[in-house]
């Protein structure tokens, strides 16, 4: 699946007009401030049984993955965080069904930091960023 793939409608051609610094300054307040729900959320996930391994979407526009827990509107902040597994992202061929074993081994603790896939228009990777 390529990450053009993930955008719905016309958000690709918006995100490939956004100008100016990296995003990423502005992840990283938000992911302070979203730090304590999104362990909630994990948690809740692996005691729900639903997935050993939680992955939160962060993106500025509308995406294909996860279900939004934090919108960015709504909580005036710069991005919005989905709520995912491992599972839907091998489903979605995001991983690859023979790579899955490898994700697993670099998985860090659901407990002491949260597993993002960041989603910008020039593309998207994995970051693991702890807990505050």
């Amino acid at each position: 699946m390529e990450v053009e793939d993930l955008f719905s409608g016309g958000a690709r051609e918006e995100a490939a007009q956004s100008t100016g610094q990296s995003p990423l300054k502005s992840l990283q307040v938000d992911l302070d401030f979203y730090s304590e729900s999104i362990r909630e959320v994990a948690m809740e996930i692996i005691e729900e049984g639903y997935s050993s391994y939680p992955i939160f979407v962060a993106h500025q526009h509308e995406v294909s993955v996860g279900e939004v827990i934090l919108d960015r509107t709504e909580l005036e902040t710069n991005w919005t965080i989905n709520a995912s597994t491992l599972e839907e992202f091998v489903e979605m061929d995001i991983i690859q069904e023979d790579r899955k074993a490898t994700f697993i081994q670099n998985y860090k603790s659901a407990r002491d930091f949260m597993c993002l896939f960041v989603v910008v228009a020039e593309g998207a990777n994995f970051v693991f960023y702890p807990y505050k």
